[in-house]
């Protein structure tokens, strides 16, 4: 893998940059969909292609579990398992690891875990997780990590981060020795909740250590925003300049448009497609709660300024009409709206970063989700 720095926004740290990789490329700033299961719920590979999607996000965890690494392996790995085409990438399951606490056991050795699908028992090293995402054959895989919760004292932040520094050397001596740089990417993960001291630590060892990008771990789990940003930038700051960043697990759009701002290339959530199934959409003015009464006569476009097919053929007051009776239509057309959205707006943001001006779209960008406010 190839990462181009194309530009930088002059008066803020906004990047434009190109992932190339054996398969292909993507732009940056990039939105990747998750693809859990391999699969994006409620969308087909053809639609998320049609919506502009790069890169889409598979968990190791699942597809270790179901339908099995040496499956995906066999069928010729992820992309082709799925039909997909584009990029991929592999959550290492660190953040199921966190999730799912009541179903594992965390030592130096790896983790052990009970299957969330019939309680059968698992242990799992770092060099295990790095084979199985290699049978998986991903573009770009994850070391395994600890993410931790908020609130968490320094003293067990510090026992993450010498246990998360650890996994990802022995991550990547496995990834060497395998031989898996000859056709994927390994990240490291920069973990230390909200102390500077820690993440700036576990992001100048992780650079060290050497790998082709780095993510930005163990936010976004319930600490207060401002904390989030300001981790961000510290540990974006830390990471070298010509390697990628990955804001892992966020968010909303204004969250997003945020970090792009602090220096982050990458981001993934689930926020878009499950939002969708809820029937919470994402829109230029901010989100329209679409199974609201407010909305049973509205024959408006769920968003004027989208060319999706959703919004060029079917009112607010169909998906409404959709989400109220049941029908399976309703989380297949709101899915497809929040992917179109997400992409647009990444889009848009990486023209702004090109013509330097990234603080002026910005600016408008958030004023203007405000507008639906009252709705939500």
């Amino acid at each position: 893998m190839d990462f181009d720095l194309v530009h930088t926004d002059r008066r803020t740290g906004a990047r434009a940059g190109i992932i190339r990789t054996s398969r292909g490329e993507a732009e940056t700033p990039a939105f990747m969909t998750v693809g859990t299961q391999g699969t994006v719920k409620a969308a087909s590979p053809r639609d998320l292609r049609e919506a502009g999607v790069k890169i889409l996000l598979g968990n190791t965890y699942h597809l270790y579990l179901r339908p099995g690494a040496d499956i995906v392996a066999e069928a010729g790995g992820l992309a082709d398992f799925m039909s997909w085409g584009g990029l991929t990438l592999t959550d290492s399951g660190g953040f199921q690891i966190f999730s799912m606490a009541d179903l594992t056991e965390i030592g130096p050795g790896g983790v052990t875990f009970r299957s969330h699908l019939d309680g059968s028992k698992h242990f799992l090293t770092p060099e295990d997780i790095v084979a199985i995402q290699g049978k998986i054959g991903a573009d770009m895989i994850m070391v395994l990590d600890e993410c931790t919760g908020y609130p968490l004292s320094y003293d067990r932040a510090r026992k993450s981060v010498e246990l998360t520094l650890d996994w990802a050397r022995r991550c990547r001596t496995e990834f060497g020795r395998l031989g898996l740089d000859r056709e994927q990417a390994i990240f490291g993960i920069v973990q230390g909740s909200t102390y500077e001291t820690l993440r700036l630590r576990c992001a100048q060892e992780l650079v060290g250590i050497g790998f082709d990008g780095y993510a930005i771990g163990g936010l976004a789990v319930g600490e207060p925003k401002t904390a989030m940003f300001e981790m961000t930038s510290i540990s974006a700051g830390a990471l070298p300049e010509k390697k990628p960043r990955y804001l892992m697990g966020v968010g909303f759009p204004e969250d997003i448009a945020g970090c792009v701002a602090r220096g982050v290339d990458m981001f993934d959530c689930v926020m878009p497609t499950r939002n969708a199934r809820n029937g919470s959409l994402f829109t230029s003015r901010g989100r329209v709660v679409v199974k609201n009464a407010i909305y049973s006569k509205d024959f408006s476009p769920v968003d004027p300024e989208c060319d999706c097919y959703t919004c060029r053929e079917f009112s607010r007051a169909y998906l409404r009409h959709l989400f109220n009776a049941g029908e399976l239509l309703a989380p297949y057309l709101a899915t497809l709206h929040n992917i179109t959205f997400y992409q647009r707006m990444m889009k848009d943001m990486r023209k702004a970063i090109l013509e330097d001006g990234f603080s002026e779209w910005y600016s408008a960008f958030l004023s203007r989700l405000k507008e639906n406010d009252r709705e939500v």
